[in-house]
């Protein structure tokens, strides 16, 4: 009387959330995925419509309230300046700005070579 009607899952939902944590824990692509967790097709439309449906926020939030209960995860925070980096336009920067250099900007003439001056300087 329970079963539902229709053709019954081939891949167990927990296989497939178990690749699903194999993919996010490795980083690898979705078709990277090793076939004993099942096609991964499945597991990247089952990943996307919990997603989608905020199954996976729950998830967290369940997870986080039963270690805060047992005491077990501090929430204090760290921010590590090393992590701090300027843009890539800032190295080589002039120091003193657009303005600062009292010098002119122009180049001194260049002397032009003439067919005495080439044989002079051979």
């Amino acid at each position: 009387m329970g079963a539902k009607p229709g053709r019954s899952p081939i891949w167990a939902r927990r296989r497939l959330v178990a690749g699903i944590r194999w993919r996010t824990r490795t980083g690898t692509p979705w078709r990277d995925v090793p076939e004993r967790y099942g096609p991964w097709g499945r597991m990247y439309d089952l990943f996307r419509r919990w997603q989608r449906d905020g199954t996976w926020q729950r998830i967290l939030a369940e997870l986080q309230a039963q270690v805060d209960a047992k005491q077990l995860i501090t929430w204090d925070i760290n921010v590590d300046s090393t992590v701090c980096r300027a843009h890539q336009h800032a190295a080589g920067a002039r120091k003193r700005g657009a303005c600062g250099s009292n010098r002119p900007v122009v180049s001194p003439p260049s002397r032009t070579t003439t067919g005495t001056d080439a044989r002079v300087a051979a």
